[in-house]
């Protein structure tokens, strides 16, 4: 089971002075439980992207399709298929409008027809996911809390609809560290736990490394580069730095002690992998 794109154009405001092509024959298949990064400079038509994988956005041309049934379609298999793919935006508390947390959170499974005590129970495992203490939170209007709070009950709100597709577009923008890091623990957590498929939108490199095992570089509308995130940051750098993309730290500080004559792997996704790394080289290296 998969999500497939087939030659899928975009153009925002065709046949005006403003037209624009965001999206230039994309060609890609998403299979269930990847978890996939997508990174690009601004511009380069990732958010574009996205949408189009639950039918917020239809192709100007070509065809988008979830486990075999088409996005462009106005019947009940095309209606159901789309509640198979959530959606997070970039600033997700934009989403919110309901009057007390649990309202916020229940509403999508209501709009599925969800008897009220399966609503209850998802709305409790949705927020005990995100840590978020039903009692104390769930009476309280989503407007009254911290940024960080707000990001999490909107995030709840999408996995309380429990899909089998998740996307997220840069959902840790505007948080502190400690709230990204938050963020990005649950969604993991959630990743490895109900095996769902991951769709990450990010420009942070340092991020897509750590979770990611699949790896697509938009630039100019196209896909540049599509593979395991670790072999593209090893043998791509320089196209990385064509399209805008910086590679994370740990791969740059291990490329330039690589350089210098420390046998290291550079096989690292995080701080503490390169650290293993440069130990261990340099106790093979005293060893000589």
């Amino acid at each position: 089971m998969s999500i497939v794109l087939k030659n899928v154009t975009y153009t925002y405001m065709p046949g005006t002075p403003f037209e624009k092509v965001a999206l230039k024959g994309i060609n890609l298949e998403i299979s269930q439980g990847e978890f996939v990064g997508i990174i690009g400079h601004t511009g380069s038509g990732k958010s574009t992207l996205v949408q189009h994988l639950n039918g917020l956005l239809k192709p100007t041309a070509g065809e988008v399709t979830v486990e075999g049934v088409s996005l462009q379609g106005k019947d009940a298999a095309a209606k159901n298929i789309r509640r198979k793919v959530g959606m997070v935006f970039q600033y997700p508390e934009h989403q919110l409008f309901e009057e007390t947390v649990f309202e916020d959170i229940a509403f999508g499974p209501r709009n599925l027809g969800c008897p009220e005590d399966v609503v209850t129970d998802r709305v409790k495992r949705a927020m005990e996911f995100v840590k978020l203490d039903f009692e104390l939170f769930s009476k309280r209007s989503p407007f009254h809390l911290s940024g960080g709070q707000m990001r999490r009950v909107a995030i709840a709100g999408v996995i309380a609809l429990e899909p089998e597709y998740l996307v997220l577009d840069e959902p840790s923008a505007g948080l502190d560290p400690r709230g990204r890091e938050e963020i990005f623990s649950q969604i993991l957590q959630l990743y490895q736990s109900a095996g769902i498929t991951v769709i990450l939108v990010s420009h942070n490199m340092e991020d897509i490394a750590r979770m990611a095992n699949r790896l697509i570089v938009m630039h100019q509308g196209s896909v540049r580069l599509d593979g395991e995130p670790l072999f593209i940051f090893q043998n791509y750098a320089d196209v990385l730095t064509e399209c805008g993309v910086a590679m994370p730290q740990v791969t740059r500080l291990l490329t330039k002690l690589k350089q210098k004559g420390l046998a290291v792997a550079n096989r690292a996704a995080t701080p503490e992998q390169a650290a293993r790394e440069i130990l261990q080289a340099l106790g093979r290296g005293a060893a000589c």
